[in-house]
């Protein structure tokens, strides 16, 4: 293999495990952040944040990779897909099975540092990870599904800090899995032609003409659930200005999806990742002035 063909061979894996689309790891860490913070009353251990950053972006990459190994079938009819390298034909599909299997592998060996509630877990995370991708084929709110995955490192937070899951944990995952449902909703709304084509199921689809009220009530639902555990634990001001910020932010959510175009459903998506961080920002702010 000479040194062109290598290094399209390496541009191909880092696109596989989307290293050029740093969006989906961002969008799996913020919850999880928001919950090392609260779990540690602002003091999260340096040496737990590191491992979770790491086994967040592990998890993400590999779970890039298990999902285009499951739609290899699928993404080829996709516009936005159809470019995937294994949809493509630049890798194989054993490729991309066995880079998705190293990856989990390595995300397990980061989760081995922790306790053993929180390795258990981990289990738990995996199957929901690796089920999603099929969820599409028989499930009518397959995003719901990508909510409750994404939104897992909540309880993995709380038991590798605390060792239990408290009502706060529970409350903060409802949460989670709201704003995963909305932010994936935006994204399935960007393919909605396309997968009633091949005949994949998505919320988009099952929703229908309510999927943009749909989008709004699931956002609108998670600054609520957020708005109660701020005022249960006492927190302070720049929490609920970060909700507030992020509660801004769905005007412009409502104004790129109204009209349900790809290019703005796709933008929302984007876009998404900053209403996660704008809360972030106010959970940590609101510690450092307690």
């Amino acid at each position: 293999m000479n040194l062109d063909s290598a290094l399209k061979r390496v541009d191909a894996y880092e696109r596989l495990i989307r290293l050029d689309k740093p969006i989906g790891t961002l969008l799996l860490l913020w919850p999880t952040l928001w919950a090392l913070w609260i779990a540690a009353d602002g003091k999260p251990p340096i040496g737990i944040l590191v491992l979770f950053v790491l086994g967040t972006f592990l998890m993400r990459s590999a779970g890039c990779a298990m999902n285009d190994w499951a739609d290899r079938n699928f993404d080829a009819h996709v516009a936005r897909t159809r470019g995937r390298p294994l949809a493509a034909g630049e890798i194989a599909p054993g490729e991309a099975l066995a880079v998705g299997a190293v990856l989990a592998a390595l995300a397990f060996g980061v989760v081995l540092f922790l306790n053993p509630f929180a390795i258990l877990l981990s289990f738990a995370a995996l199957a929901i990870a690796c089920l999603y991708p099929f969820t599409k084929r028989v499930f009518p709110l397959p995003q719901l599904c990508l909510g409750i995955a994404f939104g897992f490192g909540v309880p993995m937070a709380f038991a590798a800090v605390n060792e239990a899951l408290p009502w706060q944990c529970w409350l903060l995952f409802a949460a989670s899995i709201l704003y995963g449902f909305a932010y994936d909703t935006e994204y399935a709304m960007v393919d909605r032609d396309d997968d009633l084509k091949i005949g994949i199921r998505t919320s988009a689809i099952t929703l229908g003409q309510h999927d943009v009220t749909a989008v709004m009530a699931s956002y609108a639902g998670m600054l609520a659930l957020l708005a109660w555990l701020g005022a249960a634990l006492g927190l302070s001001w720049p929490y609920f200005a970060g909700n507030a910020a992020a509660a801004a932010m769905l005007l412009y959510h409502f104004h790129l999806i109204r009209e349900r175009s790809r290019d703005g459903c796709f933008r929302a998506f984007r876009h998404s990742s900053w209403m996660g961080f704008a809360i972030f920002a106010g959970i940590v702010l609101s510690y450092e002035l307690r």
